[in-house]
């Protein structure tokens, strides 16, 4: 698979779009994972320089077949970020009218937000596999700082938009966020990925751009509240 495998981590503002003052401060990551051999590739979270994105994977001899979103909010996928508009999925499909991949519970949000229809989307439940040509590619459903919050899990890596960071992991007070759902993805279904999983984030919020889970297990602070109970007092939900 190694040979076979295309992973590219690029990070807005840095990698692409780099005239962009919002990607240079938001520091999103968007991936580009393929089969070499078969030539395709799908476009993880692609927002800010989409032309860009697409002819990366163009030039790199791949074709974009179709697009992951891990969740709605518009630096992952377009549409507006309190005011500023984001280019994104809508740009995708203009550009390239392929599949996006959505995780079901998310499907309204990004209709509501990103701006396109339901015709655009593949819906799709949690331990559904993607292709990435013959590359395959775990959907893991993880709601918590969206209802539909999805990872993706392919050859050992574990792509996790904003439901973990290596230090902490996203918001649970926006809309749609749940925290107790966040603790439960968290502490059951991330639990059964291996310590040498590698996990590549949706943002660079830590001076590292990935890191085994094993080590993020044991540095960051989310993983220190054992209970519930601890959980819901720094993060909130029901009590």
């Amino acid at each position: 698979m190694s040979e076979q495998l295309v992973f590219r981590q690029l990070l807005a503002g840095r990698d692409f779009a780099t005239g962009d003052p919002i990607a240079r401060q938001m520091v999103n990551f968007a991936y580009v994972i393929g089969d070499r051999e078969r030539g395709d590739a799908v476009l993880v979270d692609p927002a800010y320089g989409v032309d860009e994105l697409v002819d990366m994977v163009e030039a790199d001899g791949l074709r974009v077949a179709g697009a992951l979103v891990t969740h709605w909010h518009p630096d992952h996928c377009g549409g507006d970020l309190m005011g500023y508009p984001i280019e994104g999925l809508q740009r995708l499909l203009e550009r390239a009218p392929v599949p996006i991949h959505a995780q079901r519970d998310e499907a309204e949000w990004i209709q509501r937000f990103v701006g396109i229809g339901a015709d655009d989307l593949t819906l799709h439940d949690g331990g559904d596999t993607v292709m990435a040509g013959d590359v395959p590619i775990t959907l893991m459903q993880t709601p918590g700082h969206t209802p539909g919050s999805q990872c993706f899990v392919v050859d050992g890596r574990l792509v996790s938009g904003d439901t973990l960071f290596l230090e902490g992991c996203g918001r649970t007070d926006l809309p749609g966020a749940d925290a107790d759902a966040m603790y439960f993805s968290l502490t059951q279904r991330l639990a059964t990925l291996p310590d040498d999983t590698v996990l590549y984030p949706g943002h660079l919020y830590s001076p590292e751009p990935s890191a085994e889970l094993g080590e993020v297990r044991r540095r960051n602070y989310v993983f220190r509240l054992p209970t519930l109970e601890q959980w819901r007092t720094m993060f909130g939900g029901s009590v």
